[in-house]
């Protein structure tokens, strides 16, 4: 019975709990195209006492011996392994002419035999063994033998994209190495073959440098401050710096090697030219002399500090990498090295005496052309050293060094395709689909974050190479990225819940062949697979389990609509602000209130609640329901009886960025009016601000408006450094009208000293009060 399809994540993790013999059509993906393709037929092969691997050599040797191990931590016996054993019942052979990372199985109820051309293919095979495991083979409850048993079926697979990444910022959080290594192992059975690993960033050096060691003696460490990310301040003079840590040489030796027993390739990056106050914090020297300022790492954005980066013009800057480069090409045995080359300020470089005259020797006539002089030296040395160079696509803004490799991050990562244009090869990880920063759900249940969606079903949905795409461009595509930024993280549990499911998603994506996507098959797949991850002690999200919300005003009444991406899954609700069970109503459809209520919402399967609890409390006012006239879309949330939470992204609240904001309520007739208050978000460290002025005015006509109010706030109130939810409030008001209307002013940009100083502000505003 010949199936097709192989590879979630890991190649196959089909619905196998069905009893042999019986039709798995329904548990499985559609047929795709040859060579991807399986069949699967009666019976079990069971692993027991007895049972023997055969291998070939040594390397395979250790590959079977790491599979052996599990088998023996969970079942209580370790089959044998033995190089030269024709008659073993697990066979190892080499076939030259597969494709580097191919491997075909087949498995009858006493034999199975393994095909592949190298190592690679060989390890994939056993993982996919793996999780045709049951679950605690990972080191879970000891495994009764008779479930030590995988189907009878046969597999030919390989993967889509020989680069299949994951990016770790150890800078901004430090992972300790046990978890890095955890982490790795958990990658590995996913097929993940890329580990990038951004050592290097302002808020922390990472990686030991023996000829430079206030690299991490200085470099490492930053001052604790509790506040989120984008909120901390930077570090004063003689202030301690206690929070962070760094790799010595011989834990990176240790996490190179045990990725490299998993077959996975270990990717270093030196950021540069910027997000180098780490190490100028421990070399001051090494930025332009035209900076002044105290030089620190930086415990979070930093503000305008962010702009201090190495002298383009001081030959001291490029002896001191070359020697970073010299330590780094011999821990690190990839043929990559990462070199940043992302968010350059040109501020200093611009008014440093030493970065204009190198422009003047060098005939540089444009600035950003210094940065490219600085990458292509940098660059010509890694080459020098046998190494290619990745960095990331702002390096596509000047000429790009010969050889380099780019990763499209920006929005959809279309700037890459400006290096494919010219030859280059690339990576795609855009921050709109594969940044794992992002809120991987409802962002009501979520940690916070800066801002943005990226759940489980839009990476999985995500599609790397475009319909508009030139021919060339699908050549030079190396593979697909997911990139996990670790600013809001505060521990190693906090890294994980962000990383999976999602990363099972991503090793779909760059497994699996173009065309395959089926989503409700995929999620069949990922139930079968995450025990596994959970079992290896990763916390995992259950986001994909929450409900979204949408809530809008209409005819007086408010519509409840919501919504699950996972299409398996019952939603039931009360609107009593009882907990709802699996005996409440079933939503199958939006449903409207018209006074104050508490729904509460919960998805169910099989009657077992699977997500968060969903809480609207709906309060009613004299505004609830009732339609604002505005230019922006997302108005209608300021009267939907919804107030927004601290997460100002999160769909409740509706924004005006750098501009004024004028918006009407209509009250549908003359309303007698004592009070009204509007809702406003301050999140200093996201440029989200209150407004300078609020005015409000009323009328009968919608023509003719007469002012009643205004609030007027002081510098110091807008820009205090806070997350907080405040109401505007006009009270003592004795009006009688049919229309409001509020005119905000904008405060323009942040002032000096402030957490994002000059840049430009954000208003957001929620409910509308009338009472």
């Amino acid at each position: 019975m010949k199936i097709g399809r192989i590879g979630i994540v890991c190649a196959l993790c089909l619905g196998l709990s069905a009893q042999a013999g019986t039709s798995v059509d329904r548990m499985i993906l559609p047929v795709i195209p040859e060579p991807m393709e399986y069949t699967v037929d009666s019976g079990y092969f069971y692993f027991t006492p007895a049972t023997t691997f055969g291998v070939e050599n040594e390397s395979q040797l250790q590959l079977a011996s790491r599979f052996v191990a599990l088998l023996g931590h969970t079942a209580g016996f370790l089959p044998g392994v033995e190089v030269g054993a024709p008659e073993a019942d697990v066979q190892f052979t080499t076939v030259a002419s597969m494709a580097d990372e191919a491997y075909r199985l087949s498995v009858t109820t006493g034999h199975v035999a393994i095909e592949a051309s190298g190592d690679a293919g060989f390890f994939y095979a056993l993982q996919t063994l793996r999780q045709l495991l049951p679950s605690v083979i990972e080191g879970g409850e000891p495994i009764a033998r008779n479930l030590c048993r995988i189907p009878v079926m046969t597999i030919n697979d390989a993967p889509r994209f020989g680069y299949r990444g994951l990016m770790l910022d150890v800078s901004r959080f430090f992972i300790p190495k046990s978890d890095v290594l955890k982490i790795i192992e958990a990658a590995s059975t996913l097929k993940i073959n890329k580990l990038h690993l951004h050592l290097v960033d302002d808020n922390g050096w990472r990686i030991e440098i023996k000829k430079y060691p206030r690299l991490t003696r200085v470099g490492a460490w930053r001052v604790k401050r509790d506040e989120p990310f984008p909120n901390r301040r930077n570090q004063e003079p003689g202030e301690e710096a206690t929070e962070g840590g760094f790799y010595t040489q011989d834990d990176i030796r240790e996490i190179v090697r045990y990725a490299a027993e998993r077959q996975i390739e270990v990717i270093p990056e030196i950021e540069m030219p910027a997000h180098t106050n780490s190490s100028l914090a421990a070399y001051p020297q090494l930025a332009c002399p035209v900076e002044d300022r105290f030089i620190g790492v930086l415990p979070g954005i930093g503000g305008k500090n962010s702009e201090i980066v190495y002298c383009a013009g001081n030959d001291s800057v490029f002896t001191f990498l070359e020697d970073v480069i010299d330590e780094v090409a011999e821990l690190f045995p990839s043929k990559y090295i990462h070199l940043g080359g992302d968010e350059a300020s040109k501020v200093n470089w611009a008014r440093c005496p030493k970065c204009q005259a190198r422009m003047k020797a060098e005939h540089i006539e444009h600035i950003e052309e210094l940065q490219s002089y600085f990458m292509t030296r940098m660059s010509n040395y890694v080459r020098s050293k046998g190494k290619e160079v990745m960095g990331w696509d702002e390096l596509t803004n000047s000429t790009l060094p010969e050889g380099a490799i780019i990763y499209g991050w920006q929005g959809m990562g279309k700037a890459a395709l400006k290096a494919a244009e010219q030859g280059h090869r690339f990576i795609m990880t855009p921050a709109r689909i594969l940044y794992l920063i992002r809120y991987q759900g409802p962002q009501w249940f979520e940690p916070v974050t800066y801002f943005g969606n990226n759940t489980l079903k839009d990476v999985y949905l995500y599609e790397p190479v475009q319909k508009d795409w030139k021919p060339a461009y699908e050549s030079l595509l190396m593979g697909v990225q997911a990139s996990m930024w670790t600013e809001f993280c505060s521990s190693a549990a906090d890294v994980e819940y962000q990383l999976f499911p999602r990363l099972l998603a991503l090793a779909d994506v760059a497994w699996a062949q173009k065309g395959t996507k089926d989503w409700p098959a995929f999620l069949t797949r990922l139930d079968r697979v995450l025990p596994h991850v959970e079992t290896l002690g990763m916390t995992c999200a259950r986001s994909m389990y929450n409900i979204d919300h949408k809530v809008t005003p209409e005819k007086k009444r408010l519509r409840v609509m919501l919504s699950c991406i996972r299409p398996d899954v019952e939603i039931h609700y009360t609107c009593d602000g009882t907990e709802p069970t699996a005996a409440s109503p079933r939503y199958d459809d939006s449903f409207t209130v018209d006074a104050t209520a508490c729904v509460k919402a919960a998805t169910f399967a099989q009657g077992v609640q699977m997500g968060k609890t969903l809480t609207l409390d709906l309060q009613w006012n004299l505004a609830t329901g009732k339609p604002v006239i505005a230019s922006n879309e997302n108005s209608y949330v300021l009267t939907n009886g919804v107030r927004g939470s601290l997460r100002h992204t999160d769909s409740e609240w509706t924004g005006w960025y750098d501009q004024d904001a004028s918006f009407v309520l209509d009250l549908g007739k003359k309303t007698p009016v004592s009070e009204v208050s509007l809702g406003c978000i301050t999140n200093s460290g996201m440029a989200v601000h209150k407004p300078a002025v609020i005015r409000l005015s009323v009328s009968n006509d919608k023509k003719n408006y007469r002012q009643i109010g205004e609030i007027v706030y002081t510098p110091e109130e807008i820009f205090a450094n806070r997350t907080a939810v405040e109401d505007a409030l006009f009270d003592n008001l004795d009006v009688k009208t049919r229309y409001l209307r509020f005119e905000v002013k904008n405060p323009g940009v942040c002032p000096k000293g402030d957490v994002r100083e000059g840049q430009k502000i954000w208003m957001y505003f929620d409910e509308v009060i009338v009472k």
